[in-house]
């Protein structure tokens, strides 16, 4: 189904976020890839409410946990009805919930879906993330909004292509790429050793057919509009390495941590001074965020920060989002929780600090840092990284993404404008502000 002509664009819009959500209308399916604090909760709401004007039917919007009351917050401050369902029952027109509480919803019940960051859907396992793909295939109106599309991966483009109706992952690949080694796996990384390459001349064509279905923007001047507001802070890194005292297991000394096995090793063998280290940096009276990966980690580090709840994997959806809501509400100081579990759509400009034990995972990274360093905070945001010694590997690794990640975004942006026609200056000559150690 095509899209229309928008009936409703509220003048409390900025001139980008208007551009955004008047593509996305006139879409009528359509990705908006925004990064964070840029509005894409508002924007969407809008398209919504578009929707619900043109064909007097109901929109679901998908959200990660503890989001969906956030943008029914959003919805009231800017007059749009809106209504969180847990349990699939709602009477007004849009409604919000969360992807876990799908199974509660009938998709003959909803014209459209907005699924706010998309990128989630590749961290569910496979039912559920097939279970989502199903449901959205049967509506008519389709928006996936998302600050971190691809940032390593081209795959996430296919399959965002894919939930939009316009051409399957393994079509694109296909028909874009070239296979090394001859076989249909899928590499998710996407660096100088890879089985799928852009075929010749082709890699114009790919952004141009991106393009077609999708805007991209970092600031308002991606676009070609002023910045204004859209300037973030200082973004505040400290490095602190734990050094490891203990051989590995079947060494006589203390070696450093080659590969995954070692490194794992080096982190469960300093799991209690790096969290000691943790506590120290984060025993104060302004909120926190404690980022971790083990369960042992949030167990430790729950005990000896004072005052702090843990979010793991062993609370119920319903404990997760009512602490995460709490911790936005201000109601609790010291929050621990792992990337995968919170690092995805919440907005927590009223912390400016936070810890984190690196990994491999880029988009980790960058999501747990832009839940608070993202538009609109008003502190410079303090990143304090504990480490060892063995993860410096991983750190470099980290760094080779982030350019990636920049360099992709960047051809992203440069094409969608070429399409488009959009006459800008040059603005990402100087690249996008990471900590030091990236």
């Amino acid at each position: 189904m095509k899209g229309f002509e928008p009936t409703f664009m509220p003048s409390f819009l900025f001139d980008f976020q208007k551009a955004m959500t008047e593509y996305a209308i006139r879409k009528g399916r359509a990705a908006l890839f925004e990064d964070c604090g840029l509005g894409k909760t508002l924007q969407y709401l809008v398209w919504a409410q578009n929707i619900v004007e043109q064909t007097n039917k109901p929109i679901l919007i998908l959200t990660p946990l503890a989001v969906s009351s956030q943008v029914v917050d959003e919805g009231k401050k800017f007059g749009i009805e809106c209504e969180q369902s847990r349990d699939g029952k709602f009477s007004d027109k849009i409604v919000v919930t969360n992807y876990e509480r799908l199974h509660y919803f009938n998709s003959n019940d909803f014209i459209g879906v907005v699924c706010d960051e998309s990128s989630v859907l590749k961290n569910f396992d496979g039912t559920r993330k097939t279970a989502i793909t199903y449901f959205m295939r049967k509506l008519s109106y389709r928006l996936l909004c998302t600050a971190t599309a691809a940032p390593n991966d081209y795959i996430e483009l296919g399959t965002s292509s894919e939930a939009l109706g316009e051409m399957g992952y393994m079509d694109m690949l296909n028909f874009f790429f070239k296979n090394d080694q001859n076989n249909s796996s899928v590499n998710r990384h996407y660096g100088k050793q890879t089985q799928w390459r852009f075929k010749k001349h082709a890699e114009t064509a790919f952004w141009q057919w991106v393009s077609s279905w999708a805007r991209a923007l970092r600031k308002p001047s991606d676009l070609g509009f002023d910045d204004g507001p859209f300037m973030l802070p200082a973004l505040v890194e400290s490095q602190h390495e734990i050094k490891n005292t203990r051989p590995h297991p079947g060494k006589l000394f203390v070696e450093e941590a080659h590969g995954l096995k070692e490194q794992r090793e080096e982190l469960r063998m300093t799991l209690q001074e790096r969290c000691e280290k943790t506590a120290e940096i984060a025993t104060h009276d302004r909120p926190v965020v404690i980022w971790c990966h083990l369960n042992d980690e949030g167990d430790m580090l729950e005990k000896l920060i004072p005052g702090a709840v843990q979010v793991a994997g062993k609370h119920t959806d319903e404990q997760k989002e009512d602490r995460l809501t709490d911790f936005s509400k201000g109601n609790i100081r010291a929050l621990v929780t792992k990337p995968k579990i919170a690092g995805f759509g919440l907005n927590w400009q009223h912390c400016s600090h936070m810890t984190f034990f690196p990994s491999h995972s880029y988009e980790q990274y960058y999501q747990a840092v832009r839940r608070l360093w993202r538009f609109g905070q008003k502190n410079p945001v303090r990143v304090d990284i504990v480490t060892t010694p063995g993860m410096q590997s991983v750190l470099s690794n980290l760094q080779r993404k982030a350019e990636y990640a920049d360099e992709m975004f960047t051809q992203l942006v440069k094409y969608m404008n070429d399409s488009i026609k959009i006459e800008r200056k040059d603005h990402h000559k100087k690249q996008e502000e990471v900590p030091q150690w990236l």
